[in-house]
């Protein structure tokens, strides 16, 4: 539900960590106001369509992605009411050519903040197999984290579980442990609507150089701390995903918070 808590850097690693893990993955950009993705995946250039009718998604760093950052210049606005956005989701997601013949084992959609049209349009045109609620430990953080859950339970998407961002930051100079976000936020709120935590993702400078290099940290450093991190909270998703019925074109978790 809230700006700035990092869904985008979370869905790249996630889908990084996946792939990491031999799985297929896709990233697909739903922010269409304000996309991300090209940038942290380090993609340019236009996407092929061979046909003329379905587009080529890019590679990067062995993921899938898709994002209408690939389609306009990059300092050009999408000025767009709603029903444009959403017209334009759908485009991007159903005449994609994902996983070529062989399909996708994940698509990891990354959800602009709000509760609107998007997340409507995402909830009620596709069989999203499951939301994760991204949120950091701070209150203000986690009551729009709240809204999000609340919003995919009514929409019958159930939630897989939280990720805590910038949990913890630990010094380089003195190796001091600091919760400058807060402490526990995640956990109080997994406790309280009975969802797991699949994570605590550290503050770390690394993640954000990282991202805007467009190497994003589970590919540039993946032994670190904050990679061992994305892929421990990946392989609690994909455990979590297992337990529960496929979705009939696939697989989608919504990246949101």
């Amino acid at each position: 539900g809230k700006g700035g808590v990092g869904k985008s850097t979370t869905a790249v690693n996630l889908a990084l960590a996946l792939a990491a893990d031999g799985a297929r993955v896709g990233v697909l950009d739903a922010d269409v106001y304000g996309p991300s993705v090209p940038m942290m995946l380090g993609l340019s250039g236009r996407p092929d369509s061979p046909d003329g009718k379905t587009i080529e998604p890019m590679r990067a760093h062995g993921v899938e992605a898709m994002s209408i950052g690939l389609l306009v210049d990059q300092d050009t606005p999408m000025i767009w009411r709603g029903p444009m956005a959403t017209s334009a989701l759908t485009q991007l997601l159903g005449e994609t050519r994902w996983g070529g013949e062989a399909g996708l084992d994940y698509l990891i959609v990354d959800l602009p903040p709000g509760t609107g049209d998007i997340q409507l349009t995402l909830a009620q045109k596709i069989p999203v197999a499951g939301a994760v609620v991204v949120t950091t430990p701070q209150d203000i953080a986690t009551l729009d984290a709240r809204k999000a859950l609340k919003m995919f339970e009514k929409v019958q998407v159930p939630v897989l579980g939280l990720l805590e961002n910038m949990a913890v930051h630990v010094c380089t100079g003195c190796g001091r442990v600091e919760h400058l976000f807060g402490h526990g936020g995640g956990e109080r709120m997994a406790a309280q609507y009975g969802v797991p935590l699949l994570g605590a993702l550290p503050l770390e400078i690394g993640i954000r150089e990282q991202g805007d290099a467009g190497v994003p940290i589970v590919a540039a450093a993946p032994q670190s701390t904050a990679a061992r991190a994305y892929r421990d909270a990946a392989r609690r998703l994909a455990a979590t995903l297992a337990t529960r019925p496929r979705a009939p074109i696939g697989l989608g978790a919504a990246l949101m918070g």
